[in-house]
């Protein structure tokens, strides 16, 4: 609310994401930071619950209709975990063959560190290497399901935050 009543007094316009980093601190939300666009983690858990056409969203932005457009949102809840690379956000290894990604079932499977090698394996190639969403009645449910499926997915060094959205 002190961000958009800020933006009003100021007479700004804004169309867009945007997208406020928050911390837990003594039982209170805290801005820590401020993005004019979806990261990779928020777009993986965000867009999976939009069952409406993003683009027509975007079109309602661009016309400035989009208040008499109403996105379509699953409402379960989702949660993203990210499987990293030993050593991240360090340095890490790269070239680690990757296994289980086919195992996962009812669940987003998002590569972004990951490339093949010659023989046509994925391999890790980053430092975020991979990402986990999955759907639950409640947060807690969404959270322990991706992070089972990401069990699932193995390579050397490969570690998941136990601790991230716990609270």
């Amino acid at each position: 609310e002190p961000t958009l009543r800020g933006l009003r007094e100021r007479r700004i316009p804004y169309a867009g994401f945007l997208f406020l980093g928050l911390i837990n601190v003594g039982g209170e939300p805290y801005v820590i930071e401020y993005n004019c666009r979806l990261g990779d983690p928020e777009t993986q858990v965000v867009l999976p619950r939009l069952t409406s056409d993003l683009l027509d969203l975007f079109d309602g932005l661009l016309d400035g209709t989009l208040a008499q457009r109403q996105p379509d949102i699953d409402a379960r809840a989702a949660a993203t975990v990210v499987v990293a690379s030993g050593g991240y956000p360090g340095a890490y290894e790269r070239g680690k063959v990757i296994d289980g990604i086919e195992a996962v079932q009812d669940a987003h499977v998002f590569l972004a560190g990951v490339t093949r090698d010659e023989h046509g394996e994925h391999v890790t190639a980053g430092g975020r290497v991979l990402a986990v969403t999955s759907f639950g009645l409640t947060y807690p449910e969404a959270a322990h399901a991706s992070r089972e499926a990401a069990r699932l997915i193995s390579f050397e060094g490969a570690f998941l935050r136990e601790d991230v959205g716990a609270e």
